[in-house]
């Protein structure tokens, strides 16, 4: 089953690398000349894919995605190209935008009520406009373009077609990606505008809570930690079966999705409420979006399994840092405390047609114990994570408590188990309080590499002999206990800042300082490292140093791209050219064709590699001296040249 969270932005990589924020998500100035009035009498807004018949939707307004929330609707095109898509109200063209990430080839139409619309992954223009952008390609002498017009160079009736729907841009599949966004660019549910094309009569679907400790004192099934627990369904009820012991402060999180008539993508829920015993205690309902904020949406979900497992469980409490405008009739940040007794917990999900979903479980207090019946048995003999504000240190048991010790600042303090099963022992360290050395225990000793303790709110920039590195205020969520390391891994030298699973909202500033020599610089650049892929970041060579910016904290290293560009010709005649381009690092930064030296447009499609030629005269036939220059990040260039008789 393939997920409508991952029908757009199939490439993160490229879409950061290809695309500004404003592109990535579209936001944008209207014109300085607006005339249009507001409050006049306008016709319904029309449906702009077969209006007046049955249509599917492949995502909702609001979803989770991996880096933001979805601001609009895609209506399913039947896995068509070519499907023609219409205004949805008067008004005129006032931007247009061609690239090949994120919306792709897209048309924004400003309305006389002060709203717009955006029509997004098109495969070609239509009318007028479709000329004129054409022209603006061969003015310009590029692929991408960003057009913005005033209200008398391309008016619209309501019903014009705009364009054909397509694939272009960060979508994995064909179809329409519809916006209407208020006159202070906040994204509006389509769905609101009065459509009855669209029919939906399934409930939303839970699959698991998941169950936080907020603080070293909770506990859940008397473990520190996070847990998942599957739910059982019977019609549109979910539960589980039996009580879940907890003590403490326990955040809730929820992973699930909606489903929509004759669909089998998953979209998102837009209304979440948490009813503690008969009191609501959190609510969240997406009905508009603030393009501004949408990249907090990774303070919104559980970050690590995202990144590991590429789960999105729906906070359901406010966690520190969590700067979003979602929530209402919140108390205690929708964090359930369990003192003494039972809470009763009651979740209810309802879509934007009102369609209901209950997932209700109980939390049963049991008093804290440092002796735990069941503890999973420890993979390594010594372990560690951090979990928020905690330092959890895993290790096989220990028969004597007296053996262990931890290290602060070169000085050992014994140091007793918080909990402990039959194999396992567990330790709990507040890092608010201290960052550690080390930790000694009869299964070995377990170093750390805590340097500082980064506030969130303030400037601030640490300095070390391996990399320098600079926060601004509010890159971070909340405080980071920063871990630094370096070494050597597969002949290349690796500089650990911090651990990909925290999230971060800024991009950081390293200073990275190589032990290496790197004799070829221009080709040597910084890059980020997830699992076997590296992620290209660049960066400006300063003595023997380097300086970069990551948006991600994690393992970085250096890399030397001497490799061009590959090309491969698909065919190449008097009526177009098609080829299909890619990079083995780096990454393909520019590619231009010529024919007798005159400029070619050449479209780009990212996830194929494939580029193709559009003439500006389509009478005018190629013929004479083509040329193709690719060229990567690292300023390698390869060329095809042949002869089109």
């Amino acid at each position: 089953m393939r997920s409508c969270w991952n029908l757009k932005y199939g490439n993160l990589l490229s879409l950061f690398v290809g695309l500004s924020v404003s592109q990535l998500f579209g936001q944008y100035s209207l014109p300085n000349e607006i005339p249009l009035v507001k409050k006049v009498d306008l016709q319904p807004y029309l449906f702009p894919v077969n209006p007046g018949q049955v249509n599917f939707l492949a995502g909702t307004m609001g979803e989770l995605r991996t880096t933001h929330f979805h601001a609009g609707i895609d209506v399913r095109t039947n896995s068509m190209v070519g499907v023609p898509v219409l205004a949805t109200q008067q008004g005129y063209i006032s931007r247009v935008i061609v690239g090949a990430y994120g919306y792709g080839n897209a048309v924004i139409v400003s309305h006389p009520d002060g709203n717009s619309s955006l029509y997004g992954h098109l495969d070609k223009f239509k009318g007028l406009i479709a000329t004129y952008v054409l022209q603006e390609h061969y003015r310009k002498k590029s692929f991408d373009l960003d057009l913005t017009f005033d209200s008398n160079q391309f008016p619209i009736n309501r019903g014009d077609t705009i364009g054909l729907s397509g694939n272009t841009g960060g979508s994995s599949g064909p179809h329409l990606h519809f916006e209407i966004r208020d006159e202070n660019n906040f994204a509006l549910n389509p769905l609101a505008f009065g459509f009855t094309e669209v029919k939906d009569v399934f409930a939303p679907i839970a699959i698991k809570v998941a169950l936080v400790t907020m603080d070293a004192n909770s506990r859940i099934n008397d473990k520190f930690g996070r847990f998942e627990f599957s739910l059982i369904r019977v019609g549109n009820t979910y539960s589980l079966p039996y009580p879940i012991f907890a003590s403490g402060k326990i955040g809730i999180e929820l992973l699930g999705h909606d489903r929509i008539d004759r669909s089998h993508f998953r979209c998102g829920i837009n209304y979440i409420e948490v009813v503690a015993d008969s009191t609501s205690i959190f609510t969240q309902q997406i009905d508009k979006i603030n393009f501004e904020q949408s990249y907090d949406i990774t303070a919104h979900m559980d970050f690590k399994a995202l990144k590991t497992r590429g789960l999105r469980f729906n906070k359901l409490y406010i966690s520190d840092g969590n700067p979003l405008e979602l929530f209402k009739n919140v108390e205690n940040k929708g964090i359930v405390s369990i003192e003494n007794g039972s809470r009763s917990i009651r979740i209810k999900l309802r879509d934007f047609w009102a369609n209901e979903s209950l997932i209700k479980f109980t939390l049963k207090n049991d008093p804290v114990t440092k002796e735990v019946s069941f503890l999973e048995t420890p993979l390594k003999p010594i372990d560690f994570e951090v979990i928020e504000n905690t330092l959890v240190v895993h290790s096989k048991k220990c028969v004597s408590k007296s053996t262990t010790r931890i290290f602060v600042k070169g000085k050992p303090e014994l140091l007793e188990p918080s909990y402990a099963g039959v194999s396992k022992d567990v330790y709990l360290i507040d890092l608010r309080t201290y960052l550690p050395d080390s930790i000694v225990t009869c299964s070995g000793t377990l170093p750390f590499s805590f340097k500082d303790k980064i506030p969130s709110r303030t400037d601030y920039q640490y300095f070390s002999d391996e990399v320098d590195i600079e926060f601004k205020n509010g890159t971070l969520y909340d405080t980071l206990f920063l871990n630094t390391d370096y070494g050597v891994r597969n002949n290349r030298e690796v500089f650990t800042l911090g651990t990909l699973l925290t999230p971060i909202h800024k991009t950081i500033s390293v200073l990275a300082k190589p032990k290496n020599k790197y004799p070829n610089y221009r080709q040597t650049a910084a890059y980020h490292i997830e699992g076997k892929r590296l992620e290209y970041l660049g960066g400006q060579w300063q003595n023997d140093k380097i300086k970069f910016d990551s948006h991600e904290l994690g393992e970085f290293t250096l890399a030397t791209d001497s490799i061009a560009p590959s090309i491969r010709r698909i065919y190449c005649n008097g009526n177009s050219a098609r080829f299909r381009i890619s990079d083995n690092l780096s990454g393909v930064e520019s590619f231009e064709a010529t024919i007798n030296g005159e400029w070619v447009l050449m479209k780009y499609d990212y996830k194929t590699g494939m580029v193709q030629s559009e003439r500006l005269d389509k009478k005018k036939l190629l013929k004479g001296d083509f040329k193709l220059v690719v060229r990567d990040r690292a300023g390698n260039e390869r060329i095809h040249q042949q002869k089109i008789l």
